[in-house]
């Protein structure tokens, strides 16, 4: 299972989704909105994405991650739209034989996925002022009253 959704993610759902008998090690991660970012107090996470490249993209480092890991299943969703403190963004889920194909895949997973998915995040400060964090891991800082936010979004 590979998708994005505007919905708040059914975490059960997602671990359920890789379960298989043939299979002794179940692992889920799951990205959630923290309240702190170093000194600086988050209100909210706003995410975007080209929906169409970005699932073709997880679907491309599924493939990846089943070439190198004797991995059974694998789901991941992300969330779109705003998320709040506590909610989820992210979850990834590996089934394996073993323990370690599956801590390492999800893992990896998930650390592809935030380099080269375009998905954008915009976090919004409690102090009035927003930045993007671009797939690649670089931010672009803009105000509240920006009007042309979408040119600080990288290019997918």
């Amino acid at each position: 299972m590979v998708s994005i959704t505007h919905n708040p993610i059914d975490t059960a759902a997602v671990l359920a989704s890789v379960k298989d008998a043939d299979c002794g090690a179940n692992v889920l991660f799951v990205g959630t909105t923290r309240r702190m970012t170093g000194k600086r107090e988050t209100t909210r996470l706003e995410y975007e994405c080209y929906e169409e490249m970005a699932r073709a993209k997880m679907m491309s480092l599924v493939d990846a991650a089943r070439d190198r890991w004797p991995i059974v299943k694998t789901s991941i969703v992300h969330r779109v739209g705003v998320v709040e403190i506590g909610e989820a963004s992210i979850a990834v889920a590996v089934s394996a034989a073993h323990r370690s194909a599956s801590f390492d895949a999800a893992s990896w997973l998930l650390e592809r996925l935030k380099q080269e998915v375009p998905v954008w995040k915009r976090e919004v400060w409690a102090d009035g002022q927003e930045e993007w964090i671009h797939p690649q891991g670089e931010a672009a800082p803009v105000t509240k009253d920006d009007s042309d936010r979408d040119s600080t979004k990288a290019t997918p």
